[in-house]
């Protein structure tokens, strides 16, 4: 796991984005009144960032174009956006916000 910061640094509707290494693509870390919640920081739609979008919610609206996406899935909920964006693990251990990247699924040839 990837240490993030620390709980009380990422108020609750605010998110975070992180950058691990240049194999990785960023990571937007959410903190909701559900909870904690991590996904690719692209919107699967174009190329913007989801960490600066408007959470409400589970739900994070992208800043470009209003596609809103379902932060537990990572699926889109209205158009234009149609694929869902990969979400990933997030644990808070001794007060810090922790997110274990999902494996990327490799090309079918």
């Amino acid at each position: 796991m990837i240490p993030v910061c620390r709980i009380e640094d990422l108020p609750e509707g605010e998110s975070v984005r992180i950058e691990i290494d240049d194999a990785t693509p960023a990571i937007a870390v959410f903190h909701t009144e559900g909870g904690f919640y991590a996904v690719d920081d692209t919107c699967s739609h174009q190329d913007a960032s989801l960490s600066e979008g408007w959470v409400e919610g589970c739900f994070v609206e992208c800043p470009l174009h209003a596609a809103l996406f379902d932060l537990r899935t990572g699926a889109p909920t209205c158009l234009p956006a149609r694929r869902a964006v990969r979400t990933h693990e997030v644990g808070v251990l001794d007060g810090m916000i922790h997110v274990r990247p999902a494996v990327r699924e490799e090309a079918v040839a």
